[in-house]
């Protein structure tokens, strides 16, 4: 028996769990550290947050990007210095091992209510009963694919999170579906692999960020637009710093917001190289997609209303993620039932508390509640302290479980 379980070992995860250490409170960390950045996303890649926003979080203030950077003469600035992700995966392996040495590299694979706790089973058999569950599964679950995709077989057409490697396309002619930061990353990624790479859009230009400031910003600039961890102007401040209002604003209103704040835009770092390496599809919808001889025929429907044809070895859809409670496989079908649940997310309380008492959803499955801000590394920092403090609360009996009320 354990007083809490957390399901998943990324950001989200590692962050709970640094709190609930120095809290000291009887707690397990289940999965492998940090499998998203490792395994499901190309190596290469340079993080879309700046160096201040790509931090883990814990207590003490020492587990920084920026102080293991000084610690290991990495290059590092706040804001001028995109972040690599093989350095910020070196920086979370030494995260983990300082602040989470207790993380199992066992999978969680069933979840179910039992006498007001909570039964949970790993892949090797074990099982045991925890008071609280804390689901910090981050996006792996929630992959996207187009319809007109989803009838090739896999060996022709994939999701981007399927990749990290990239060498097995040289030589190829490769498709890239998306406008985003995913789909302009893993286009250059494996143009500059060697494949021949094409992007096909339904947008008419392709996002990036402005060239990032040198120096300090002015007064004025500050004013006009203030920096936050995922992105500049008053909007995004709101989203950061106030997170605790998103969850009173209609639902529609809330589904308008995450889909719409800070559409598809791509670091400014990678546009020069994405410019020289990949030829680009603007405006165009796909029709349908077949296999022909082993390849995929892609039937695109320009914006003049004239039909064109793209063949090509693969298809990679960088379409990104929707958070989807039925998607997680863990859940047994009767605590799925009990989620209260809009358009398919979970519903949380301030505390990220679902409608089941005792379990609790952080990072990506909590955006409906909390805002864009959970679609970022950046939302560690606030709710990891926030769900910690309550958990700490809740163990030592000096505060009740308590079940989400609010829509």
């Amino acid at each position: 028996m354990t007083q809490v379980a957390i399901i998943g070992a990324g950001p989200y995860g590692l962050s709970i769990a640094a709190h609930l250490r120095a809290f000291g409170v009887d707690h397990r960390i289940f999965g492998p550290a940090m499998d998203t950045w490792r395994h499901h996303v190309p190596a290469g890649m340079l993080l879309k947050s700046d160096g201040f926003a790509s931090n883990l979080s814990e207590p003490s203030g020492a587990g920084t990007l920026a102080a293991y950077c000084a610690e290991h003469s990495v290059a590092y600035h706040p804001t001028e210095l995109p972040v690599r992700l093989d350095v910020f995966n070196e920086y979370a392996t030494d995260f983990q091992r300082r602040f989470v040495p207790q993380l199992e590299d066992r999978q969680v694979v069933s979840v179910e209510r039992s006498a007001g706790r909570f039964l949970v089973g790993l892949d090797d058999g074990e099982t045991f009963t925890a008071d609280t569950v804390v689901a910090a599964v981050g996006i792996s679950h929630f992959a996207v694919l187009p319809e007109e995709l989803m009838g090739l077989p896999g060996n022709l057409a994939s999701h981007s999170s399927a990749h990290s490697g990239l060498s097995q396309f040289s030589g190829q002619r490769i498709a890239v579906v998306g406008a985003g930061a995913s789909a302009v990353d893993i286009a250059t990624l494996m143009a500059e692999a060697g494949a021949a790479v094409s992007l096909v859009t339904r947008r008419d230009r392709i996002k990036f960020a402005s060239a990032p400031a040198v120096g300090p910003r002015g007064r004025g600039e500050r004013l006009k637009a203030p920096a936050t961890g995922i992105g500049p102007g008053w909007r995004s401040w709101a989203c950061q710093n106030l997170p605790g209002l998103f969850r009173v604003l209609p639902g529609k209103a809330r589904l308008k917001i995450v889909k719409r704040h800070l559409g598809p835009s791509s670091a400014f770092a990678m546009k020069a190289r994405f410019e020289d390496a990949v030829t680009t599809f603007l405006g165009v919808h796909i029709d349908s997609a077949y296999e022909e001889d082993g390849q995929v025929c892609l039937v695109l429907r320009c914006a003049d209303g004239s039909r064109r044809e793209l063949r090509v070895d693969h298809v990679v859809s960088a379409t990104g993620y929707r958070p989807d409670v039925a998607r997680l496989p863990f859940l047994s079908d009767g605590l799925r039932r009990e989620l209260r649940t809009h358009e398919n997310m979970p519903m949380v309380s301030r505390f990220s508390e679902s409608s089941v008492p005792g379990f609790y959803f952080v990072g990506p499955p909590a955006v409906d509640s909390f805002g864009p801000l959970m679609r970022f590394m950046v939302g560690a920092e606030y709710i990891a302290p926030l769900v910690a403090r309550r958990l700490r609360k809740v163990t030592s009996g000096r505060e009740p479980v308590r079940a989400a009320t609010n829509a």
